[in-house]
C-alpha cells in the first residue's frame, strides 16, 4: 500500500508539473491573441498562431481525463496573479464521475469599448489582459489642478491647400455638377461598359436577352436609387405600383420597373475578365479581396481628397455600412447602432462632416511591420503629405496610445483622445464632482476629471487645466435640484467640440440613405459611394453658399433638385435669391388715389414719398427716372419674400 500511494503521489506530482507548463503556455498564448479592434498602449504584442493554441486546448482536454482520478487537487492554485498575464477562470465540467476543473481565458471585461473583442475563428475564445503603459505610475506621479502645469508649444497650423472647397469662389453650381465631381462622366462610362459586358454574361440563353445601357441610362437609375432613399416604401416594387394608396407617378415616368430591376441585377463595378482572374488567386497571398470595388472605390477616394481640404480641427473613427451578407469582409461590432456590417475607417472634417479620407478594413495583417488595426488606420489616414501640418486629431479610446501620439508629433499632427480606464493608473477611490489630476510624460499629458463618470484623457497640445468651468444639474442634501459650475480641463472641451466630425458626417448619410438590400456584397459599396458622394456635393455646396453669403439649400431640397437633374427633367434647384426675376407683366405698378400727387406714401425703398404701388407685391415703390425703386425692388428678389409671408 505504501508503495501504491508513493506511486499516485509521483502521478500527481507530475501532473502538476505538466498543467503548471500548459497553463503557462496558455497565458502566453492568451497574451500574444489580439483582436483587430484592440489597442495596445506601448509595445504591441505579436499575434500568436491559431495552431499553437488548438494544441494547447486538447492537451488540455486529455488532462481533464487525468485530473478526473484526483479531486484533491485544484490546478488554479498555481495560476499567478500577475498584472501582466491574462486571468484564468476554473470552468465546470459536468461528468458522471469525480468533479474538475480545466483552465479557460475570462471572458473579456471590455463592455464600455468601442468595439467587441473577436475570438479566434470558430473558437469563441475571449482574452482579458490588462494593458499598462511603458512606463511606471505611482500614485505620488499625480498633481492636482492646483500645481501649475507648463503649456505645450502651441501647434502652427500649414495645410497643404487653402482649407474649404477646392473650386473657384465665384463659380456657380447646380447640385448635379456638385455630384459630378465624385461621379465623373469617366466614371460612369466605366460602370456602363461593366455593366454591359456583365450584363450579357448573366442573361445568355435567357427569353429576353441583355439590352446595353447607356450613361443617360445609368443617370437615371441613380436618380431613383436617391429618389428611394428621399421617399422610403417597404418593398421597391411598391414605387410601381398602380394602387390608390401609393400612386407615385415620378418612378414610372423616369424608368420601367423591367428596366430598374434589370439593371439592379446586372450593376457591376470591376471587369469580369479581371475578376475571373482574381477569383482563380483565392488562398494565395496575391488575391484581392476588393477586387470588384477597386475602380469606383479608388476614384471616390481620389474625388473626396480633390474636391476639399479640412480645416484644422479632424477626427478618425470606425462607420460601418449595414449588410449581413455571407461575406469574409462583414463584422460585429456590439457597441455601434449598426451591429452588422462593413468596417470603414474615415476621416472627416469636425466642422462640418465632409468625408475626406476612408478605407474598407479587410481584416488582420500577418506583417512583421504592422503594429495594430489602430495604429496602422491612424497613419494610413493622417498623412502629413497630403494633408499638411499643424492639424489636431481626435481619436477616442480604441486609437489613443503614447507610440501613436508620440509618432503623430513628430509629423507634426497633434492629437488628443480619451483613454481606457485599465491602462492608466487609475484610481477608483472617492473624489468629489469636478476634481482633476494629471501628470505628464514628455510630450504626453494625462489627465483625469471626475464627472458622472471619470474621464481619462491623453493630449499633446493641452494644459491641464486653463479655469474653464462647466455647468451641471445636480441635487442638493436637500433634495432640491440647483445648477452649479465645476472646473473641467481644457482637453474635454475641445473634445466634446470636435471629435464628432464622423458622427455628423454618418448623420447627414443616414437621414436619406440610399442603401436597401443586395444580393452581391460589392453593391452595398455602390450604394454607400452615392451616399459619400451626394452627402459630401450638399457640404460643398452649404461651403459655397456661405462664402457668397448665400442661403444654401437644405438636404432635402438639395436632394430633390440632384434627382430632377439626373432624370433630365430641368434644374429646378434655384434657392429663392437665385430665381429668375419675375416678369412685371404680373407686378404692374398702379397709382394709391388714381392721382399721380394725391395719397402718396413713403417709399419701401428710400425715405422719400410715392404716389405708385405695386399691385401684386403691396408695397409703395418710387417709379421715376433718377429714382426707380421700383426695377431694384424686383431685381433684388425682395419681392418673392413678400409674396411667401402674404401666404
Amino acid at each position: 500500500m505504501k508503495m501504491d500511494v508513493t506511486v499516485k503521489d509521483e502521478c500527481i506530482n507530475g501532473v502538476k508539473e505538466e498543467h503548471d507548463d500548459t497553463v503557462v503556455k496558455v497565458e502566453s498564448s492568451d497574451i500574444n491573441e489580439k483582436h483587430d479592434e484592440t489597442v495596445e498602449l506601448g509595445e504591441l504584442s505579436e499575434e500568436s498562431d491559431d495552431s499553437s493554441v488548438e494544441s494547447s486546448e486538447e492537451f488540455l482536454d486529455d488532462l481533464d481525463q487525468v485530473l478526473d482520478q484526483f479531486s484533491d487537487y485544484d490546478p488554479t492554485n498555481d495560476v499567478s496573479d500577475d498584472d501582466w498575464y491574462p486571468e484564468v477562470t476554473p470552468r465546470k465540467k459536468k461528468r458522471s464521475g469525480l468533479s474538475s476543473v480545466s483552465p479557460s481565458p475570462a471572458k473579456s471585461c471590455r463592455s464600455a469599448s468601442p468595439a467587441s473583442v473577436q475570438s479566434s475563428k470558430g473558437k469563441g475564445r475571449k482574452s482579458s489582459v490588462r494593458r499598462s503603459l511603458p512606463f511606471s505610475i505611482s500614485e505620488n506621479k499625480w498633481k492636482s489642478m492646483d500645481e501649475p502645469d507648463i503649456e505645450p508649444t502651441q501647434p502652427i497650423f500649414r495645410p497643404r491647400e487653402t482649407p474649404g472647397p477646392q473650386l473657384v469662389s465665384n463659380a456657380s453650381c447646380s447640385p448635379l455638377q456638385y455630384f459630378e465631381l465624385f461621379f465623373s462622366k469617366s466614371v460612369m462610362k466605366t460602370i456602363v461598359s461593366h455593366t454591359n459586358t456583365y450584363g450579357a454574361m448573366r442573361f445568355e440563353g435567357k427569353n429576353k436577352p441583355w439590352e446595353d445601357i447607356s450613361v443617360k441610362d445609368l443617370k437615371k437609375y441613380i436618380a431613383l436609387v436617391i429618389y428611394m432613399g428621399v421617399l422610403k416604401c417597404f418593398k421597391l416594387t411598391d414605387y410601381w405600383r398602380k394602387s390608390d394608396i401609393y400612386s407615385l407617378p415620378f418612378p414610372a415616368q423616369i424608368m420601367s420597373s423591367r428596366k430598374f430591376f434589370r439593371i439592379c441585377s446586372a450593376l457591376h463595378l470591376s471587369d469580369p475578365k479581371v475578376d475571373a482572374e482574381n477569383d482563380k488567386k483565392k488562398g494565395m497571398p496575391e488575391y484581392d479581396r476588393l477586387c470588384r470595388i477597386k475602380p469606383l472605390y479608388q476614384d471616390i477616394r481620389d474625388a473626396c481628397r480633390a474636391t476639399f481640404h479640412p480645416f484644422q480641427n479632424i477626427s478618425i473613427d470606425e462607420r460601418m455600412v449595414a449588410s449581413k451578407a455571407r461575406h469574409g469582409l462583414k463584422k460585429y461590432m456590439k457597441n455601434k447602432p449598426t451591429k452588422w456590417g462593413y468596417k470603414l475607417f474615415v476621416l472627416a472634417d469636425s466642422l462640418c462632416g465632409y468625408t475626406w479620407d476612408f478605407f474598407i478594413y479587410e481584416g488582420k495583417v500577418n506583417s512583421e511591420e504592422s503594429k495594430g488595426i489602430s495604429y496602422d488606420s491612424v497613419m494610413i489616414l493622417a498623412d502629413e503629405r497630403l494633408l499638411g501640418t499643424g492639424y489636431k486629431l481626435f481619436v477616442d479610446n480604441f486609437y489613443t496610445s503614447p507610440k501613436l501620439f508620440r509618432d503623430l508629433l513628430a509629423k507634426r499632427i497633434f492629437a488628443c483622445g480619451t483613454v481606457r480606464a485599465n491602462r492608466i493608473g487609475h484610481s477608483k477611490k472617492h473624489a468629489p464632482r469636478g476634481n482633476i489630476r494629471w501628470f505628464r510624460e514628455d510630450d504626453l499629458l494625462f489627465v483625469e476629471w471626475k464627472d458622472k463618470r471619470d474621464v481619462l484623457m491623453c493630449s499633446t497640445f493641452h494644459k491641464a487645466f486653463n479655469g474653464d468651468t462647466i455647468k451641471r444639474n445636480v441635487k442638493g442634501a436637500d433634495g432640491v435640484w440647483a445648477i452649479q459650475d465645476f472646473p473641467v480641463p481644457a482637453a474635454v472641451l475641445d473634445y466634446n467640440k470636435h471629435m464628432g466630425g464622423v458622427d455628423l458626417s454618418d448623420a447627414l448619410i443616414g437621414y436619406y440613405t440610399v442603401l436597401h438590400k443586395t444580393k452581391r456584397w460589392y453593391r452595398s459599396f455602390f450604394y454607400h459611394f452615392v451616399d459619400i458622394a451626394v452627402v459630401n456635393a450638399f457640404i460643398l455646396h452649404q461651403q459655397m453658399a456661405k462664402m457668397k453669403n448665400q442661403k444654401p439649400l437644405t438636404q432635402k431640397a438639395f436632394r430633390e433638385a440632384l434627382v430632377r437633374e439626373l432624370a433630365g427633367r430641368g434644374p429646378e434647384y434655384a434657392s429663392e435669391r437665385e430665381k429668375p426675376i419675375p416678369s412685371t407683366n404680373s407686378h404692374l405698378p398702379k397709382y394709391i388715389k388714381g392721382h399721380s400727387t394725391y395719397g402718396r406714401r413713403k417709399c419701401k425703398m428710400c425715405p422719400n414719398k410715392t404716389p405708385v404701388l405695386c399691385e401684386t407685391c403691396g408695397v409703395h415703390l418710387c417709379f421715376m427716372p433718377k429714382r426707380d425703386c421700383y426695377r431694384r425692388w424686383h431685381q433684388s428678389g425682395l419681392c418673392s419674400e413678400s409674396e411667401q409671408s402674404k401666404t
